[in-house]
Order: structure tokens, then sequence, then C-alpha cells
């Protein structure tokens, strides 16, 4: 969830277990490890269990997001992504939503996608391929908003990241790009389907590029959540932007559901939230994170969403520091916080989790989640679903 990593390169969508997913293998190994504990154990554990489980509409805490879908294991923002993450477990899957020429919400990390589609690769729009200035920076490739809604649906996705997960480009060729009505249509299927409710929580990208260009996603984006009977706190539903403006002006249009503020480490130009940096406001992230600036974020949303560094920052060494105030902080003025990306693969962790030297090998992830879990967070983005759930397993067996 990083914007445009942060703009070119760069983490799931969720509303809440009210009975344990099917296992999956990795959820088996976890429920091995745990008949190994003593009776007593497993019954105390059983009933803390039930108390987080007592309604059927209710989720769990902390919640499992599953960032982007299971995009551990498949290409991000597919219908494959989603359903495999529900699979596994997940509380939340999450859409990043952009914009057609036509004015429809579609599911794609950026505007430029050229990195998650096969549109290179379509002779018919490659004169389409241009550079444009995103968020303060140059971006060369082919953009949402060139094309309609019908034209995308002839693309087919691919695995962004193939060099570090080889494995999902197996799936390559095989997902449309989904329109966010769609997610939230197979969002409602899963629910029935898993006997659980399951939560959106959709990230609009770059609301200021788009308003540039003459498009308003917040408009489309209320009311499909009103269609969908979801415009309310009681919803599982969380609206999440890098930005503020937008986080307002959907109160002004009639949203109703929560909402966060995403935040990333960095102390570049534009390392803030660009619709107050174009307007001169030279305030990076950093100094949202703050009390003062956590003081401020609480007027206007729920939560937060920190890159996790914020929470358990790294030593110049690559190892694990010690806890931030963050999450007590944040606590403190009634913001909830769920801090991405958790993921398996070892150059995505503190060098302390890290198994091997080969950055694309995995780590000792859930061990890196039970670390982080315990500093009081109330859920955690995660490529990887199945970890996350492994993880929360065992951090509540640690209680």
């Amino acid at each position: 969830m990083t914007r445009l990593l942060t703009l070119v390169a760069a983490s799931t969508a969720i509303a809440l277990l009210a009975t344990p997913a099917a296992a999956t293998s990795s959820q088996a190994a976890t429920a091995d490890r745990d008949r190994g504990h003593s009776r007593g154990h497993d019954r105390g554990h059983d009933r803390r269990h039930h108390d987080r489980m007592t309604h059927r509409s209710s989720m769990p805490s902390p919640l499992v997001v599953a960032h982007r879908g299971a995009s551990g294991y498949r290409p991000e923002h597919t219908v494959s992504a989603y359903e495999l993450a529900v699979a596994m477990g997940a509380d939340y899957i999450e859409p990043d939503l952009v914009m057609t020429k036509d004015g429809v919400l579609v599911d794609r990390h950026e505007p430029e996608i050229s990195g998650t589609t096969d549109v290179a690769a379509h002779p018919e729009f490659a004169s389409r391929k241009t550079t444009k200035n995103v968020d303060g920076t140059d971006v060369t490739g082919w953009f949402t908003e060139d094309f309609t809604l019908a034209e995308l649906k002839t693309l087919r996705a691919k695995e962004r990241l193939p060099k570090v997960r080889q494995h999902n480009t197996v799936y390559d060729g095989r997902d449309e790009v989904p329109t966010f009505e769609e997610v939230l249509e197979l969002r409602e299927r899963l629910s029935k389907k898993y006997g659980r409710a399951i939560g959106v929580i959709p990230e609009i990208k770059h609301s200021t590029y788009f308003h540039d260009k003459g498009l308003n996603p917040e408009k489309p984006f209320v009311e499909l959540v009103r269609k969908h009977r979801l415009n309310s706190k009681r919803a599982h539903i969380w609206l999440q932007s890098f930005e503020i403006t937008n986080l307002k002006s959907v109160r002004t249009m009639g949203y109703r559901g929560r909402s966060t503020f995403l935040a990333w480490t960095g102390d570049g130009k534009y390392d803030g939230p660009y619709d107050l940096i174009s307007k001169g406001d030279t305030r990076k992230y950093r100094d949202w994170m703050t009390p003062k600036g956590l003081a401020e974020i609480s007027r206007f949303a729920d939560g937060i969403g920190p890159e996790k560094f914020f929470v358990i920052p790294k030593k110049a060494d690559g190892t694990l520091g010690a806890p931030t105030t963050l999450v007590a902080d944040a606590h403190r003025v009634g913001l909830k916080v769920i801090p991405w990306t958790f993921r398996n693969e070892n150059q995505f962790m503190a060098k302390d989790f890290w198994n091997g030297t080969d950055p694309n090998a995995h780590g000792k992830a859930i061990e890196e989640q039970v670390v982080y879990l315990r500093t009081g967070l109330d859920g955690l983005f995660t490529d990887n679903p199945d970890t996350g759930v492994a993880a929360r397993n065992d951090f509540w067996s640690s209680k």
C-alpha cells in the first residue's frame, strides 16, 4: 500500500470472523502444535476465543486484513486473490480504487497499469503509452483514466513482483480487472459462503491526481457504499487514504462508515499528504504520527494505517528496535491502529526475522507478526493471510 511505492514500485479488506475459517495447511500445523498444550490451557484458549467471536456479525480482534487479497500467492487485486484470502481466514479484503475514463471505480494499485496488467502486449493500445506526473513524480506507462471500462476489461492481471514471487506468475492472465462494485458483490457472496461477515477496506488512490483530470472518485464511492447497504459505523467497511481532503469530503457527501488515514515513513519532498503538499503544507507523514498530529486526525478519521516501522522501527544495522509510543498515543485519542505491510519474504522484515541470506526466501513471518501484535495493534495488513491467522492464534494462545 505504498503510494506508487512510493509512487512507482509498491502492500486487503474486511468485516469479521464469527467462526474460524477453514484451516489451511499452515493453520493445521498451528493446530497440531496447540494440541501439545495442556488440556487446561486449551479450555482457557477456547473460552477467550469464544469471547472474541460471540456474535456472527462481530469481528475478531486483532483483525487480519488481506492486503490486496492473498497477494503473496496470487496476482494482487484479483477475484482469485480475494477468494483465496477469505478461504485462508482473512477478516477484511482490500481493494485499491482508481478511475476509468468513463468514471467507473476499478481495482488497481495505481492509475498506471503496466506493472499489474498485460496492457503492453495489446498493440491496439500502444499509442496510449505516455508520461504523466503523479503526485510530483513523472511516471511512464498506461493510465486507467485513458481507458473506458470496456477497454480495461480486455486486459488481464499479472504478478506485480515477478522476481520476488515467481510462483505467482503461474496465474498471470487468468483474471480481469474487477470494478469496485464487483468486489462489493464478491464480499457479499463470500460472507454467505463462509457463514461469517467479511469486511472491505477500500483505498481511494491519488484523489488529487484524479480531480485534476476532471474525475471525482469519492462520488461513485459513496453511491456504491449506499447501494450495498454499508453506509454506517456498524458496517464492516473502512475507507482509506494517504490524503486528507477526500477523507473529509466524503463526510459532506453523506458517508457514514469508518475511515483511516494512511502514512509511510520517509523524509522526501513528497513524503506527506499530496493534497496538502500541493498547496504548500510541508508536513510529512511522520509529523502526523505525533500526539499533535494524531489529535488532529481524530477529528476526521477513526483510525490510522501506518507503515509498520512507525510502530517498531528498524535500527541502523537493520535489526528491530524498540516499540514507539504510537499505538498508545493513537488509542489515547480514540484511533484504531492497523499497520502495513506484513509479508513473508525476508526483504520486507527486520534482519532479526530473516532465514538465510536470500532476500526472496521466506523468513520468520509468524514470529515477526506476534512481536508487533504485542504492541496492542487492532489488526494488521498482510499479503499472506494464512500467516496472519497463524500469528494471531499464537498471540491469543500466549495471552
